[in-house]
């Protein structure tokens, strides 16, 4: 069980403005579970999967210690938390932390002023992120009753993920290494549904018991690795309300799209004649030249209270509707999902900067590396490996000692290993050409590249605007990618080719989303705009794993400014020694 212990802060302040000390204990380790008829050794925290929730008030700070007792190193990382002057919380290994060794323990603290909404936690080391996570909730200070949205009778986290029956860091080393893994089954809140069977007996599915006329906030996550999913309930629809800890405008759909990474708030009305209705979690994926995946649905169970006696005796036996589903191939629906949201005028929303002061256009693409030599065959050869890169280079963790942070932090002489990531690819072409997914002599040409370790330094407080342009480039798959440290404001998405002359034109400068992950739409674009104001090394990366594994990665390097508001402090006392790793 989680330790959740609150201690006040008391001082000459009114009620409304006291924050609070919120205390946690995780404990990861290993545990036997069984799905699909096969016993598993899973790794979580206080042997819970999904793990515990984590719930603040906004102001509030937050102290979780981390006791490792799984076999691995690893390391925590809270998504979405901006970790305002405290990079070193961040829990990215050897960037700005040694991992938590196995038998060691680590106390993470940090604040969540000025954030609203709903974020969620993660290991962050190779493929531990599929069973170690759990939602962080950040409630108004004055209240429900401060939401900028109807006050709703009950709040209802709803983690969307994957289950593995293999062992996670094999996995991880699997898919650097070119060979494919998948998971075995999609869950809602870590249960896996009627769609699976094991010997004929159905698997449990999520059950979410409502009351007739009341509202409800699904708090919901996207914690797999692989994926992004459509979620609907059958008979019922979805107002929108916040994404990302920032509040849009209201936005009512029958279907929400969620990528990896990404948090998504709706209020949902039980408003529909009592019965159950199916709430389906189902995962696209790109259309054919690309790989095609199992279509893996999950799917729960929301059930009206006392639906037995509103119904009569055959209510028990009676099955659930169930809605109708887009194609797994039906990226569009998640093109004018995302593109339909706005951010609502709210006290704490930033105004968008007008002023630029860097431009980077980032492709997003696969790429190949030789096995051995600076010289190989290409177009599909085993003399090759696949790499996931940004403007062509793919990420190399550094080999170094000291994490990364500290070596910026002490300023210094040992951070010659990074090199700069470019404003823009190499080589221009039509990124979005089809005819480059298979592999032949028209691609071949195209996906030599090369590892290194990759970082953009940005001036303190600078306006940073980021193009990311998805590719063709042996895969066509979009790209939610997240930000550490920052939110962005998300001014344009697009189809096909990024034209600025064309498309700055559109850009949305007056209510613009605010979001941590970005999805990238596939053979699309996205233009961000965000003000590198808080220092530190920050992590930006694909959230799909494989990506991620594969080199999708680029360190954002943001300098101290001129005073102590805007400089990275001293690390904690009790920071972690790297050991032996």
């Amino acid at each position: 069980m989680a330790i959740g212990v609150v201690f006040f802060l008391y001082a000459i302040v009114p009620p409304a403005a006291m924050a609070a000390v919120v205390e946690h204990t995780f404990v990861v380790s290993q545990v036997k579970m069984t799905h699909l008829c096969n016993e598993t050794l899973v790794t979580v925290v206080n042997g819970q999967f999904p793990g515990p929730a984590i719930e603040v008030t906004e102001g509030d700070s937050v102290t979780v210690h981390v006791v490792n007792e799984s076999p691995y190193n690893l390391t925590i990382h809270w998504h979405g938390v901006k970790q305002r002057l405290n990079c070193w919380a961040d829990g990215v290994p050897m960037i700005t932390q040694c991992p938590i060794l196995p038998n060691q323990n680590f106390t993470y603290r940090f604040n969540v002023a000025g954030q609203e909404g709903t974020l969620w936690w993660h290991a962050h080391v190779s493929f531990l992120r599929a069973s170690v996570h759990g939602a962080l909730i950040i409630r108004p200070r004055r209240g429900a009753s401060s939401y900028p949205f109807p006050k709703p009778y009950k709040e209802i986290p709803i983690i969307i993920g994957e289950w593995w029956q293999m062992d996670l860091a094999r996995a991880d080393w699997a898919i650097a290494h070119s060979v494919d893994v998948y998971f075995g089954a999609s869950t809602i809140n870590g249960k896996l549904g009627d769609l699976y069977n094991c010997s004929g007996a159905l698997e449990d599915g999520y059950m979410l018991d409502v009351e007739p006329g009341k509202t409800y906030l699904l708090r919901i996550v996207n914690a797999a690795l692989f994926a992004e999913y459509y979620l609907k309930i059958a008979g019922h629809k979805f107002t929108v309300v916040a994404a990302d800890a920032n509040y849009v405008s209201p936005y009512t759909t029958d279907v929400i799209a969620i990528a990896p990474g990404e948090t998504v708030d709706a209020l949902v009305v039980a408003d529909a004649a009592p019965g159950r209705y199916y709430m389906v979690a189902l995962p696209n994926q790109s259309p054919e030249p690309d790989p095609q995946s199992p279509v893996l649905i999950t799917r729960g169970i929301l059930q009206y209270r006392n639906v037995q006696e509103a119904l009569g005796d055959s209510s028990s036996s009676e099955m659930a509707v169930a809605p109708e589903m887009p194609d797994d191939q039906d990226l569009l629906t998640s093109f004018y999902f995302h593109r339909n949201l706005t951010s609502l005028h709210h006290p704490q929303r930033p105004l968008v900067p007008t002023r630029v002061d860097e431009h980077l256009f980032i492709t997003l693409s696969l790429g190949s590396i030789c096995r051995r030599g600076q010289s190989c065959k290409r177009g599909g050869s085993d003399e090759t490996f696949t790499v996931a890169t940004m403007n062509n280079v793919s990420f190399q963790q550094p080999a170094v000692a000291t994490p990364l942070l500290e070596l910026h932090y002490y300023n210094t002489n040992s951070m010659d290993m990074l090199q700069d990531l470019p404003d823009k690819p190499p080589m221009v072409f039509n990124y979005t050409d089809q005819a480059l997914i298979p592999p032949g002599p028209k691609e071949a040409k195209l996906e030599p590249t090369s590892k290194a370790t990759v970082a953009r330094r940005f001036r303190q407080g600078s306006v940073v605007e980021v193009v990311f342009q998805g590719t063709a480039l042996l895969q066509s798959e979009s790209n939610p990618m997240h930000l550490h440290g920052h939110d962005v404001f998300v001014l344009a998405q697009g189809e096909g080719l990024y034209d600025a002359a064309r498309d700055t034109a559109w850009y949305n400068l007056v209510n613009p989303p605010i979001r941590n992950t970005v999805h990238v739409p596939r053979l699309g674009w996205v233009a961000i705009r965000f003000v590198a104001d808080n220092p530190g090394i920050w992590y930006m990366h694909c959230h799909f794993e494989f990506h991620m594994t594969m080199g999708m990665v680029g360190l954002f390097i943001v300098e101290d400014g001129p005073t102590v508001d805007t400089s990275l402090p001293a690390p904690p006392a009790d920071f972690p020694s790297c050991g032996h790793i």
